[in-house]
């Protein structure tokens, strides 16, 4: 059960990330303000609301299924993970929350695009260090079913 919630709830988070970094870029090259700032609410609003508590069950739930298991995968996993989160509510949150408020106000100048740069390379970073993530995650998963063979 603790596995599937783990799953689940990291594939949730990658997916919102992706898509938050997808639409800004669409939006980005072939919207107009309003839907850039249409996007930006929505990312906000509902997709933060649905990303926090995806990252936060990813991690509670990761821990606690390192708790049995240790190796050099499980210490990749748990020294990612705070980079992840932290650049989520430090850096991604923040972020979000600013460029939907001046996209809202149609301060889409200078400032804005330089925030919106921070977002796009942190939204890839977590994407990047969520992929080694899930990588990780499959190789222990195969490292059980290899010591554990169903006869």
């Amino acid at each position: 059960m603790l596995t599937t919630v783990h799953r689940t709830a990291a594939r949730i988070a990658t997916a919102c990330i992706a898509s938050f970094w997808i639409a800004t870029v669409g939006v980005e090259l072939a919207g107009s303000a309003d839907a850039v700032a249409r996007v930006k609410h929505a990312i906000v609003m509902p997709g933060l609301l649905l990303l926090i508590p995806a990252i936060a069950a990813t991690g509670a739930s990761g821990f606690a299924l390192a708790r049995a298991r240790g190796g050099a995968l499980v210490a990749a996993k748990k020294r990612r993970m705070p980079w992840i989160a932290a650049n989520g509510l430090l850096v991604l949150v923040p972020c979000a929350l600013l460029l939907d408020r001046w996209a809202a106000a149609s301060l889409l100048d200078a400032r804005f695009v330089a925030v919106q740069a921070v977002e796009l390379v942190a939204g890839a970073v977590n994407l990047a260090l969520m992929a080694l993530n899930l990588r990780d995650g499959r190789r222990l998963v195969r490292q059980r079913a290899d010591a554990h063979p169903v006869s």
